[in-house]
């Protein structure tokens, strides 16, 4: 899951009439006046607030993700409202000053964040450059969720986290940007009705979220439907309509006893549907793309209408800390997905470790001071001075040393253009994860039954096995340690491939048909999650007279407590049936995790195979009433 995301790169939380801009000059720092939509900063702090939480550890709030929908919202009644207010005005609507605006707003930070982080990640982890050529193509291009669609990606899969995944949503909201103007200027100049203008977008958010709900399909991950404009734009739509209501003669109904008397209870219920939904949601319910994020949109519409309405609401989300964070959301959002990945490369740890708080809290402070610098330094100038301004105004930033400081930025500016094309040029094509689980996948290969094969003896009771009396089952999380369960189980038969579900482990256990034998290990999880169903099912057909022990899951997701609730639920239900505590394992030990943070190192493979060993040792002394003394053995 994640990796879950959306870019608050909607212009800022004012929603000004500003005269046409001349791109070719200093833009005026003076736009034409209008008054300040106060409220939105807050709301802003609080889906940057949520989907940051999300990324630091999912468990912490598994629907932070929705603080993406927030964001749409937000920028889909800003921008429209600056479109409706500026037409209103001028008699017409300046798409090549609206679209140097969002130029100006966006590509500075996104300029500045690009080869900074792919430098800092050469220099830290090389595994978080695979792709990274098509992940810069999407970026430059605000294409990347479809790039990204196009290359099978997905969003919520923690084992493969790109650096840039984050900017998914931020091409969303370009595309919108290219197309709504046009939309907003032939609805404002031939549909007089405002409920008629109303309707277009309303019409099209449902669409977009009945679209979603239709071609969700849960074996196939919900990356298509989350990432893709046409499914996921509802937010965009509905916040379009509710600035058509706002920004035009509907604009009184906000300031009417009508809404007054419903303000009040519909804020609070609205806060409490999108709380509770950032607290129950996650990425493996369906309830998520076939309504929950539509419901969440329309939360956020009412939250964004009661806190354009003034009153103490707006009051509690203008108060300068939210301020302060919602005016650089759009570079906290930049930064915080690939400073959280070069961290965690850096200094690795998993939830429940010591260091884990201390490593969130470093990520959140360095996220800070680059949003912060971004902000002050490159953002601000250049969106009030446009791009010509802010380069003059650098020339004079030191007397007599202007041009030198001009140059400085020029050579620093083209030595980070150079290293990022020869960093992209030079990407690997492969993890070390992945090399290393292609390399062992064949040894990883269970040899068929033969006539010679010694006949299978279940009734030996539950004595500890030995490696000749296990076969064992599982996905890449196995196959990452297959040299360490040889070594802790010599003569084990071993079953696994990478991308495994539980309906392909019931079908390996099926095509064994009665060759299993009396110790069974079963480790599958990390793709698709537990299936009950298949679970229960492999147990029933090994019977009660085999050990099995089933190896619990570590991923930095949201559902991995409850797979792990639920492998630990149905173990208690089956006495031959034990878990192997791999994920609590992982919390006490020390650089046991690649670099993808999920599969086994060379020392978590030993981790992983010592937890298997316990687990059957503890299974056989629940069932004997003796202590098996396991020999400790040194990492070769």
């Amino acid at each position: 899951m994640s990796q879950v995301i959306v870019t608050p790169s909607s212009a800022s939380a004012v929603a000004t009439v500003q005269a046409p801009a001349a791109t070719s000059a200093v833009v005026p720092s003076r736009a034409a006046s209008a008054a300040r939509l106060a409220g939105l900063d807050g709301l802003r702090t609080i889906a940057i607030a949520a989907v940051v939480i999300f990324h630091l550890n999912p468990a912490w709030l598994p629907g932070g993700f929705l603080g993406v929908d927030i964001f749409f919202v937000v920028s889909g009644f800003l921008i429209t409202t600056l479109l409706v207010r500026e037409q209103a005005r001028t008699g017409t609507v300046d798409f090549a000053g609206f679209w140097g605006r969002r130029a100006r707003r966006l590509l500075p930070a996104l300029l500045l964040c690009l080869p900074l982080s792919i430098v800092l990640a050469q220099l830290v982890q090389t595994d978080l450059l695979v792709g990274i050529g098509r992940e810069v193509l999407g970026a430059l291009t605000f294409s990347y969720n479809w790039v990204q669609i196009a290359a099978g990606a997905d969003y919520f899969a923690s084992t493969t986290p790109q650096l840039f995944t984050n900017l998914w949503s931020l091409a969303v909201e370009e595309q919108f940007y290219l197309g709504w103007p046009l939309t907003t200027w032939l609805l404002l100049r031939h549909v007089p009705s405002v409920r008629a203008r109303i309707a277009v977008p309303l019409t099209l958010g449902a669409a977009s979220a009945l679209w979603m709900g239709v071609h969700f399909d849960p074996d196939l991950g919900a990356t298509r439907v989350y990432y893709g404009t046409d499914t996921h734009v509802v937010g965009l739509m509905l916040g379009a309509a509710l600035a058509f209501w706002f920004a035009g003669p509907g604009r009184a109904t906000l300031a009417g006893p009508r809404w007054a008397a419903i303000r009040r209870p519909g804020t609070l219920a609205a806060g409490a549907v999108l709380a509770g939904l950032m607290w129950w949601l996650d990425e493996s319910r369906s309830f998520t793309f076939r309504g929950g994020l539509a419901l969440a949109t329309l939360a956020t519409v009412v939250l964004v209408a009661s806190a354009v309405s003034g009153g103490r609401f707006s009051q509690a989300l203008d108060l300068p800390a939210t301020r302060w964070v919602g005016e650089r959301s759009y570079g906290i959002y930049l930064w915080h997905w690939p400073v959280i990945l070069i961290v965690n490369a850096d200094n690795p740890s998993v939830p429940g470790a010591p260091g884990f708080l201390w490593s969130r809290a470093w990520c959140v402070v360095v996220t800070l001071a680059l949003a912060d610098l971004s902000y002050r330094f490159v953002e601000s100038p250049i969106r009030r001075l446009g791009w010509r301004g802010a380069w003059s105004r650098l020339g004079t930033v030191t007397i007599g040393r202007g041009t030198s400081v001009q140059r400085g930025v020029a050579a620093a500016a083209a030595a980070a253009v150079l290293a990022t094309l020869a960093i992209v040029a030079t990407a690997p094509a492969q993890t070390s994860t992945q090399r290393l689980i292609e390399a062992q996948e064949k040894a990883a290969t269970r040899t068929p039954s033969t006539a010679a094969s010694p006949r299978i003896v279940l009734d030996a009771g539950f004595t500890m096995p030995k490696g000749s009396q296990i076969d064992a089952y599982g996905d890449s999380m196995m196959v990452g340690s297959v040299p360490a369960l040889r070594y802790y189980f010599p003569g084990i038969r071993i079953d696994a491939k990478s991308n495994r579900r539980w309906s392909a482990g019931l079908a390996a256990i099926m095509a064994s048909g009665h060759d299993i034998r009396r110790g069974v290990i079963l480790s599958f999880g990390t793709n698709a999650g537990v299936d009950e169903t298949d679970l229960r099912a492999i147990l029933n057909r090994l019977g009660p007279k085999r050990m099995v022990v089933l190896v619990n899951i570590h991923l930095n997701m949201a559902r991995t407590a409850r797979d792990n609730a639920t492998l630990a639920r149905v173990a208690g239900d089956y006495a031959n049936v034990i878990v192997a505590d791999w994920n609590g394992a992982l919390a006490r030990a020390t650089g046991a995790l690649q670099p993808d943070g999920i599969h086994p190192s060379m020392t978590g493979q030993h981790v992983y195979a010592a937890t298997i060993r316990q687990a059957f040792a503890d299974l056989s002394e629940r069932h004997t009433g003796k202590a098996v003394k396991l020999k400790k053995l040194p990492i070769p």
